[in-house]
């Protein structure tokens, strides 16, 4: 790439004095932050790039924000340890959740540390250790220092899984043209829909190097033997209960879903709740709620599983989602009554589980609208209108099948980025 023109050149300056000056709150943050969730206390000199890099150059680096991320990563990064088995597999997280999860798929077969913060510095130090023959980016993390340094060593940037909402394009403000330069840096853009492609192009990334791959969530295989497993926990707790879950709850949906169980429980009084709040910070204040509802309330980390009694049930507990949603006769994907965006509907879609979503959807606009282009979901707006909605599915197990089976059917017709996405990064590596 050309050198950045004078006004760019400034801006990067700008913004770099700006992320020195920010540090101090940033580090307030995490420390507030470990106050909650201990994590954020350990291994800080990494988010400054001291650490002890891997030994040899040449890496496959994957990069994954936090779970959801790193889900949407994991066959990816298991086809690309498969293909480039003799070069070493790095894969960074921003969040210690993030990181829990790589170690809970991969263990030491990956090399894992956090990606630092967005100072030259540190990049340098990051870059210098584990020295990557490429940066493959999950979804829409741009970090104008990284890319521009990534640029200058020759590191080609693959932006996976990408997407670029409207309201993130907005976002940019003043700063756009920045981020535009440091888009331009991207090799390839593997976007999500036709609707993400067109938003990259507007940031200003070369029509030449945007692709509509799909997204890699479709992709997702289920874990073997789940159906049996969730089978199996269900004849434990009662095969024949009414149960609903609700995944990735955030803080402002806890009380509606509460609301919304206690009216389910007047029409199926054996009804069971499952949920998942979203964060670890709200494992415990979520299961006070429904203990101080009246609710007969167990967790994932003390009993480990429901009993026949049991009206509530906190997964307090990361990476086990999915073996619960097997569970449910019905899935409430949570961030999407609130204005969160919504998370990964997918995951229930493909266990052929009927899914409820809120009115925000915007991180989710073209899986969510394939459901319900497919009678696969319902879209709920508040907590009377969630209670009806799961009523009347755990009333119409017909109607419940037909949901199912079309959910499955909508996320097996849409596979396919993976082996297209694979291509894009084969055609960098092996030139």
């Amino acid at each position: 790439m050309p050198p950045l023109p004078l006004r760019h050149r400034l801006m990067r300056a700008l913004y770099t004095l700006t992320m020195y000056l920010v540090t101090p709150v940033i580090l307030y943050r995490l420390a507030a932050r470990g106050l909650r969730l201990r994590g954020y206390f350990r291994r800080w000199l990494e988010r400054f790039g001291h650490f002890n890099g891997p030994e040899q150059p040449g890496a496959v680096w994957v990069h994954a924000v936090s779970v959801g991320e790193v889900n949407a990563a994991a066959p990816l990064v298991d086809a690309l340890r498969k293909r480039y088995a003799q070069r070493r597999m790095v894969v960074t997280t921003v969040t210690p959740t993030g990181s829990d999860r790589v170690r809970q798929l991969w263990g030491e077969q990956v090399f894992h540390v956090y990606l630092p913060y967005d100072l030259p510095a540190a990049v340098r130090r990051f870059l210098d250790r584990i020295r990557p023959a490429i940066a493959v980016i999950m979804e829409t993390e741009i970090w104008p220092n990284l890319y521009f340094e990534c640029d200058r060593r020759g590191i080609p940037i693959v932006l996976a899984n990408a997407r670029l909402s409207e309201k993130s394009l907005r976002g940019y403000g003043p700063a756009r043209p920045l981020a535009s330069a440091a888009a331009q840096r991207i090799h390839v853009v593997a976007a999500q829909s036709r609707a993400d492609a067109e938003r990259f192009l507007e940031l200003g990334v070369d029509p030449s190097r945007v692709e509509v791959v799909g997204n890699l969530k479709f992709d997702q295989r289920l874990p073997e033997g789940i159906r049996d497993e969730a089978a199996r926990r269900r004849e434990a707790w009662g095969a024949q209960r009414p149960v609903w879950i609700a995944a990735s709850t955030h803080e402002g949906e806890e009380w509606p879903v509460i609301e919304a169980h206690a009216r389910i429980l007047r029409r199926f009084p054996d009804a069971l709740l499952l949920v998942a709040p979203r964060h670890p910070e709200r494992f415990r204040p979520m299961t006070q709620l429904c203990r101080g509802h009246g609710f007969a309330t167990a967790t994932r980390s003390e009993e480990r599983l429901p009993g026949r009694s049991t009206q509530c049930f906190v997964i307090d507990s990361l990476g086990e989602l999915v073996s619960f949603l097997a569970c449910a006769d019905v899935a409430f994907v949570g961030g999407s009554l609130d204005p969160i965006g919504g998370h990964n509907v997918l995951e229930p879609a493909a266990l052929g589980v009927p899914v409820l979503v809120g009115p925000h959807t915007f991180n989710f606009t073209e899986a969510t609208d394939l459901l319900l282009d497919r009678k696969a979901a319902l879209r709920i707006h508040d907590t009377q209108s969630l209670a009806q909605a799961v009523q009347q599915l755990l009333a119409n197990a017909e109607r419940r099948a037909e949901m199912g089976h079309n959910a499955a059917a909508a996320v097996a017709s849409e596979r396919g980025a993976l082996e297209r996405t694979l291509r894009r990064i084969e055609a960098l590596l092996d030139p």
